[in-house]
């Protein structure tokens, strides 16, 4: 698989590091107990077909990605920095 960096241009994905979904957590309250916390930081869905992850470019410039592709076929449809990105 090949990633678009808007930096570098297109490289192999060995360059990179997944860093998660790109999606907002909810944060338990300090006292919402072990099992919440445990599931905040433990479990994450895992779908197949379209998602939006988090990818670093650490073998190369170090830039943070918003990727979007297929987890079943792994077509990157989109690549942009992150700090391009709007909340």
């Amino acid at each position: 698989m090949r990633l678009q960096c808007p930096i570098c241009g297109a490289r192999d994905v060995r360059e990179f590091y997944y860093q998660g979904a790109a999606v907002m957590l909810e944060r338990p309250d300090p006292d919402a107990g072990e099992a919440a916390w445990d599931d905040y930081l433990h479990l994450r869905d895992n779908p197949a077909g379209e998602h939006a992850e988090l990818w670093s470019h650490d073998a190369g410039c170090g830039a943070w990605l918003k990727v979007r592709r297929n987890t079943a076929t792994h077509e990157v449809y989109s690549a942009v920095l992150t700090r391009e990105v709007k909340r």
